[in-house]
């Protein structure tokens, strides 16, 4: 609302079990208010709305029709994601989508173009890199800890999400699966520290057509496995930086790590999917890795709607953009055509590194 003053209104679209996170963080930010929840089902919408004594709530309607609603937080499934934010938009409202932006090129430029038109925001998951984990390991990079930036190692491995999460067949699905799923939160971090990525080879793979879920009510089921639930790739940047990763549903081994390697020196950087970490460093004659740094997270999901939330306000650009997200998602379907193909795919899209932000910002205050 031009002009407008105070806590940002927000509608919450989607209410599964990251809403919960979600909404206790932003009830908590004196700068946004939460007015509705609204779901395809919206009985679970007015059950998440009762627990946090929220008034309004229901279907998708109850949110994109309420003028108190500014700014839409998409929590949908991925399929969903542009779907629903194009909804927000048509209906005048900023969106900030969970990620992935969406499932192919095409869907996401329409979104960010009809956003543009119609002088809207899109802000887009993961905000991970906002945590004071990711912002101090790229403080300490550009100011030269491990000197010149050369190379990076990413691993995320385990067996899946499918023996705790109690509907995880959409993880195995288009939209999903360890490239779209987890993938997201590595290239964001990555994006943060060498900029936009130039070029992609890769190999995927499936282990298993079927996964059994193993908890909750659904126990026991089988469903299909659609997507690759292993991805190989390497990754080349534009400033002239190349990192090599490996995103697996399919590994005994659960592993996180993301290493970034210096004429200098290695720094060990905190998991990409959490707000805080310690930050290690080693050179070339230590032992092991020392921690140069340690840092607490000051606030999890939600902050990347929050910082949205002041620069609507302050008008300034916010940092989750969806022209970042754009590019994430432009990489990841480049990785995919890569496996497919077997071949170099060169990244069209391109993106400015955001801001970082003050070391003394605090997501509790009260600044609009």
């Amino acid at each position: 609302m031009a002009g407008a003053t105070g806590p940002v209104g927000v509608g919450i679209i989607g209410a599964g079990v990251i809403s919960k996170t979600y909404i206790e963080n932003l009830t908590s930010f004196a700068d946004t208010r939460v007015v509705a929840v609204g779901d395809l089902f919206p009985e679970a919408a007015r059950a998440r709305a009762e627990e946090f004594g929220i008034e309004t709530a229901g279907d998708v309607s109850a949110v994109l029709a309420n003028p108190e609603v500014e700014l839409v937080v998409n929590l949908t499934i991925p399929v969903a994601h542009a779907e629903v934010a194009g909804q927000a938009v048509a209906a005048g409202k900023h969106v900030w989508n969970e990620k992935p932006l969406s499932l192919d090129r095409e869907s996401g430029r329409a979104l960010l173009d009809a956003a543009d038109a119609a002088g809207l925001r899109v802000g887009c998951a993961p905000d991970t890199f906002l945590g004071a984990g990711l912002q101090q390991s790229r403080r300490l990079l550009e100011a030269g800890e491990i000197g010149t930036p050369l190379t990076a190692l990413v691993l995320m491995q385990g067996p899946g999400p499918e023996s705790w999460h109690p509907n995880p067949a959409f993880l195995f699905q288009e939209g999903a699966g360890p490239l779209f799923d987890i993938g997201p939160y590595y290239l964001t971090a990555l994006a943060q520290f060498f900029g936009p990525v130039r070029s992609v080879s890769a190999v995927g793979s499936k282990a298993r057509e079927t996964r059994t879920i193993g908890s909750g009510p659904k126990a026991g089921e089988q469903f299909d496995v659609t997507v690759p639930s292993q991805y190989a790739a390497l990754v080349r940047y534009e400033s002239g930086q190349s990192v090599t990763m490996i995103y697996s549903f399919d590994s005994a081994v659960k592993r996180t790590l993301l290493e970034v390697t210096g004429t200098e020196g290695t720094m060990l950087v905190p998991d990409p999917n959490r707000f805080h970490g310690d930050i290690g460093v080693r050179r070339r004659d230590d032992d092991d890795f020392t921690t140069v740094a340690t840092t607490e997270e000051l606030s999890s999901r939600g902050t990347g709607a929050l910082d949205m939330a002041r620069a609507i306000r302050e008008g300034r650009p916010h940092r989750a953009q969806g022209a970042l997200a754009y590019h994430i998602l432009d990489v990841m379907v480049a990785v995919a055509e890569a496996g497919e193909r077997d071949e170099v795919v060169t990244v069209q899209s391109t993106v400015e590194k955001p801001a970082l932000l003050p070391e003394d910002w605090d997501p509790k205050a009260a600044t609009v």
